[in-house]
């Protein structure tokens, strides 16, 4: 029992199990019919399929639920056919009735068509007329609108292709601009269009071509016209330099403000600081139209291709290409020509060419915004300036005439003041100067060292004559000459220097004019020139007159009386210095008493040559007196002498007494002092030839000889041939040949022995070796004498004593000699 109801348990298990998947089909195939009649035709396979994934035998379970839904629906369709079938009846029995009103009303209606067919068919024809035109005239419109598009643009281009004939070409790509943004935008489309908008990029290229070559040609030109801008800058600035110091003397009152030269549209005018201001006002009073450098260079294509570049955007590129070829033209125009030195104009021309440059330059920067900075200008100037001064300095150095190194500085200073007036700096051009004045004074000198040594050559070195007080007058009035004694002269007279005194303080003064030239227009204080006037003077005194009175002493054709009046002329040349002192003084109105004047050197000019004149005199002296020694002729061994002075020694104190008269005329102790070197040149001469060592052997009648012409020369310096000398004091310049002469004459040999060494000696002036080498010869004469008149034996008998005396003598001397050298 308990088996049979656990069995019939499981199987009510399985039952509901069985119940419940049957339910749960059921639910699944409702689904499945659901979807297959909602769903469109071709979305049912995926449903479909579904149902062979499903469980077994599926299928035939949902092809049974499939079976009775369409039995369902034929079902419900034979419901509906039942309920309308007499509808439908009713209806097809309605038709039938209307069916033949309908054929009749078909028959009218196409009646009625074909008559409105043939009615309408004039109207259809009229129609499509009217189609066709309103199509044209559509088509007119479109047509006219696009052309009112168009003619715009080609009128632009039009324009554009006149602008580029006239080389208008700014205004050219203005109208390229507008075609590009405004009217080809418009018609684009077009194809004409697209081949001027292709083309507007090249016709740019070209115009910036030919503004750059006009911009080339531009830069040619003024490169081959700066020298005729320069030339009328600097003719304006000369000027107003020469109107401005006219005006310097009348204006007395207020500050008078005078606009300067101008080469560009600008107008400067002096402050009284010196700077520059601009004046818009102008000048009304100006007698002569003030040139703008617009009026003599065209600066259009320069305006026009910066406006081209500008405009198509390349401003930069125009920029540094102006700025490169400037550069390039500035360093061709500062480069001078070889020959520059040679004449002024080619120093006016370089000139020229650098104002030009630079006024040009200044004139782009103030008409331009930006094309050159004045860094630029700076920059440029700097490097011009450096080239310039380096350019002077080596051209002013061959210029060895003075009126063109003067000429040189008068264009520099013109050429400083043009650039000034333009704001640039010049301070180093006027430093230069200084330089080119010094070279100026140096080609002063040598002009008048030629100009002194010809004075010099042409001076007679006589003294003045004067035959009337109009010649007098004359000389006074060209050297400040003044003697009380000569004044009370009467006529004819005779001034004491020669004619070259008063022609070399002219001279100095006309040197001191053209100095004065130079330091015209240097805008220096009258102190500063006053100093550079005595400089310059100094210079000229001590260096170059005193060079050429150096030379001129040491010429050998000046001779003894040139000479005396050359020591003269220096004299009277030193006394006029402290005129020529007041001469400058006069000049620069700048008193001697300040603190830093220089003072002038004359006095130790004509002193050092007086000096050297001195010293010339006192050598040709000296060669004159060996000239007359060289003509005396001794017999060294004669017997007796001819009781009278040899000629050549008489004519030697002629030409001594005649020429010391002459020396009556020298200042102060000169005469005397060449009296005395005559004199002891003389003795001296006349020593070396007793003692020549190519002389062996003098005899006492030689001696004897000698000795008169000693006491010649002593007579000649007893007879005062120079006043001024105290006593005896000439003659002592014979004392040592008088004393030797004695003790050979008196043979007191015992006494030099005796008293030698003593003050109170009476040969205190016979040098023991000296007295030796004469006593030697005097020996070997006595000897020689002996050999010839061959009595040496009766010599040797009679003179035994004496020759015994001499031996004895030597022999004491030679003592003497050598305890000196010892």
């Amino acid at each position: 029992m308990l088996r049979c109801s656990c069995s019939d348990s499981r199987n009510m298990h399985i039952t509901i199990m069985a119940d419940s998947e049957t339910l749960e089909c059921i639910t699944e195939h409702e689904r499945i019919l659901q979807e297959i009649e909602s769903t469109d035709t071709a979305c049912v396979g995926p449903t479909l399929r579904s149902i062979y994934d499903d469980q077994p035998n599926a299928h035939k379970r949902f092809m049974e639920k499939l079976d009775a839904r369409i039995r369902n629906h034929d079902r419900e369709i034979e419901k509906m056919c039942n309920f309308h079938h007499q509808g439908f009846v009713d209806a097809i029995t309605e038709l039938l009735k209307v069916r033949a009103d309908a054929e009749k009303l078909m028959g009218q209606v196409t009646d009625t068509n074909r008559r409105l067919q043939d009615a309408g068919r004039e109207v259809t024809a009229q129609t499509e007329e009217v189609i066709r035109c309103r199509v044209q005239q559509r088509n007119m419109a479109t047509t006219v609108e696009k052309l009112q598009l168009c003619i715009p643009v080609l009128e632009m281009y039009s324009k554009l292709k006149e602008q580029l004939e006239s080389k208008r070409y700014y205004a050219a790509l203005k109208t390229m601009e507008q075609l590009e943004k405004v009217y080809i935008p418009r018609v684009s489309q077009y194809r004409f269009c697209q081949i001027m908008a292709e083309n507007l990029p090249r016709l740019r290229e070209e115009i910036k071509d030919i503004s750059m070559s006009d911009l080339k040609d531009f830069l040619e030109s003024i490169r081959k016209h700066s020298d005729k801008v320069g030339e009328t800058a600097m003719r304006q600035a000369q000027q107003h330099r020469t109107f401005n110091s006219a005006v310097a003397k009348q204006a007395s009152m207020g500050h008078y403000i005078k606009p300067v030269y101008s080469l560009n549209e600008r107008t400067h005018a002096h402050t009284p600081n010196g700077l520059l201001m601009d004046d818009d006002t102008g000048d009304d009073e100006a007698d002569e139209e003030i040139l703008t450098a617009q009026d003599l260079v065209d600066f259009s294509p320069v305006y026009r291709c910066l406006h081209i570049y500008t405009v198509l955007g390349d401003r930069e590129t125009f920029e540094n290409y102006y700025r490169k070829q400037r550069k390039k033209q500035a360093r061709l125009v500062l480069q001078p020509q070889a020959n520059m030195h040679e004449t002024v104009e080619g120093y006016r021309r370089y000139f020229n060419q650098i104002v030009g440059f630079f006024v040009v330059e200044d004139h782009i920067l103030h008409a331009t915004q930006g094309l050159v900075t004045r860094a630029f200008t700076d920059e440029l100037w700097n490097m011009a300036l450096s080239k310039i001064i380096a350019v002077l300095r080596t051209h002013s150095s061959y210029c060895d005439v003075p009126d063109l190194v003067l000429e040189l500085k008068n264009l520099i200073v013109i050429f400083a003041d043009t650039l000034q007036g333009y704001g640039f700096p010049v301070n180093r051009l006027f430093d230069l100067l200084f330089e080119v004045r010094d070279q100026y004074n140096e080609t002063l000198l040598k002009k008048w060292a030629l100009v002194f040594r010809e004075i010099f050559e042409l001076d007679n070195y006589s003294p003045i004559p004067v035959e009337t007080e109009d010649e007098y007058k004359l000389v006074v009035s060209r050297f400040p000459f003044h003697d009380a004694e000569i004044e009370k002269q009467d006529f004819p007279k005779k001034l004491p220097m020669s004619q070259s005194v008063p022609q070399i303080y002219t001279q100095v003064k006309e040197f001191i004019y053209a100095s004065l030239k130079f330091s015209e227009s240097l805008h220096r204080s009258s102190t500063e020139i006053d100093d550079m006037l005595r400089k310059s003077t100094n210079l000229l005194l001590t260096r170059t007159l005193s060079s050429c009175l150096q030379n001129l002493i040491k010429k050998p054709h000046i001779g003894l009386t040139e000479l005396v009046q050359i020591i003269i002329n220096t004299t009277h040349l030193e006394q006029a210095c402290r005129y020529l002192e007041e001469f400058i003084t006069n000049i620069t109105n700048v008193s001697p008493e300040t603190v830093h004047t220089t003072r002038l050197y004359g006095l130790s000019t004509f002193k050092d040559a007086r000096h050297a004149a001195e010293g010339e005199i006192y050598t040709k002296l000296n060669q004159k007196i060996d000239e007359f020694i060289q003509l005396a002729d001794y017999e060294w061994g004669m017997a007796e002498s001819d009781g009278r002075a040899s000629g050549y020694l008489m004519d030697l104190i002629n030409f001594l007494r005649s020429t010391f008269q002459v020396f009556t005329h020298l200042p102060g102790k000169v005469a005397q002092t060449a009296c005395m070197s005559a004199c002891k040149h003389l003795s001296t001469s006349l020593m070396q030839m007793l003692l020549d060592t190519e002389l062996k052997q003098i005899s006492m009648g030689a001696i004897q000889q000698f000795n008169l012409d000693v006491i010649q020369c002593e007579l000649f310096a007893s007879s005062e041939p120079v006043p001024g000398f105290q006593g005896d004091t000439l003659q002592l310049a014979f004392i040592d040949l008088r004393q030797l002469l004695d003790l050979f004459m008196v043979w007191d040999w015992s006494t030099y022995l005796a008293d030698y060494g003593q003050p109170t000696s009476k040969y205190l002036r016979v040098n023991p070796a000296t007295a030796l080498a004469l006593l030697e010869k005097v020996y070997r004469g006595m000897k020689d004498t002996s050999k010839k008149n061959n009595i040496f034996s009766q010599f040797r008998k009679n003179d035994r004593d004496k020759q015994k005396l001499i031996e004895t003598v030597v022999k004491q001397l030679r003592s003497l000699v050598n305890g000196m050298s010892s």
